[in-house]
């Protein structure tokens, strides 16, 4: 694979979609675009393997993407639907000496040490457990030919991050799932990006999470080359409200591929839908 690849792994709220006792048309929809799990990304290079969030769903995410490598694990922020499924890293930490590095801020960690005790307190690690090694986010970092800078968002009332992505010191990708308030400075940060992928809940207001018109005001000031909306609720449904979209902006879907061929810094790096 030459340049990045990101996987939407998951691309649905807390609940995702169907929605347990839901019998709305997007939970009844055929449309596979409808059938949402849990938010999260997987971004690979030729060299490194990451994955942003594990949720409930992150075991059934592995298996239907065919994760075999992981080199880090990346939190935004430990609601449940975006940690659930952190146990499930295990696979990835088979070895006696194997550690896999989690990177999130001081809160976060000690959230995941609080849920996961047996994992962080030193005394299973066996073979085939989960072994994690923590990070605690205070800047920039980097795992391979990968770079990831947090991107502070308020979301409700957590502060939470997103994560600016780059391929070899080229800033590609802003990840966004959870948010209701960006600061202006990190507006200002990954203003231009080639890519924004952005918190868009469902049309009718929410007090944690943006709505499509708040998103769409939001993606017009950052001025991305292209915006793809994510973490959806049943509300939504992908064929009826696609259309709806300005340009630029598109949904997400489970499953979806993005990727920027390793092109010259002076040339215009494309996303694209196939890989």
């Amino acid at each position: 694979m030459e340049g990045l690849q990101a996987t939407f792994l998951g691309t649905a709220t807390s609940v995702g979609v169907p929605m347990v006792n839901c019998d709305c048309a997007t939970c009844r929809s055929t449309d596979p675009r409808d059938q949402r799990l849990r938010s999260s990304l997987w971004l690979q290079s030729a060299t490194t393997s990451v994955v942003i969030d594990t949720g409930p769903d992150f075991r059934q995410q592995c298996l239907r993407a065919g994760i075999r490598r992981l080199d880090a694990v990346l939190v935004t922020h430990a609601h449940y639907d975006h940690v659930a499924g952190f146990d499930e890293v295990r696979r990835f930490t088979i070895g006696l000496d194997s550690r896999m590095p989690v990177h999130a801020t001081a809160p976060t960690l000690a959230a995941l040490e609080r849920m996961f005790p047996y994992a962080f307190d030193g005394r299973n690690a066996y073979r085939g457990y989960l072994k994690p090694e923590p990070h605690e986010v205070r800047g920039p970092l980097a795992v391979g030919d990968l770079g990831f800078e947090p991107l502070p968002v308020q979301h409700g009332k957590v502060d939470t991050i997103g994560w600016l992505v780059s391929h070899r010191d080229r800033p590609l990708l802003a990840y966004v799932p959870d948010c209701k308030v960006m600061p202006e400075s990190t507006i200002d940060r990954i203003r231009g990006i080639d890519t924004l992928v952005l918190d868009a809940l469902r049309r009718t207001p929410h007090q944690t999470h943006l709505t499509f018109d708040e998103s769409i005001a939001l993606s017009a000031e950052i001025a991305p080359r292209r915006t793809w909306f994510t973490h959806f609720q049943c509300e939504v449904r992908h064929a009826v409200d696609e259309p709806t979209l300005p340009p630029g902006i598109r949904m997400a879907y489970d499953g979806l591929q993005l990727c920027w061929p390793d092109r010259p810094a002076s040339k215009r790096i494309a996303a694209a839908e196939a890989c």
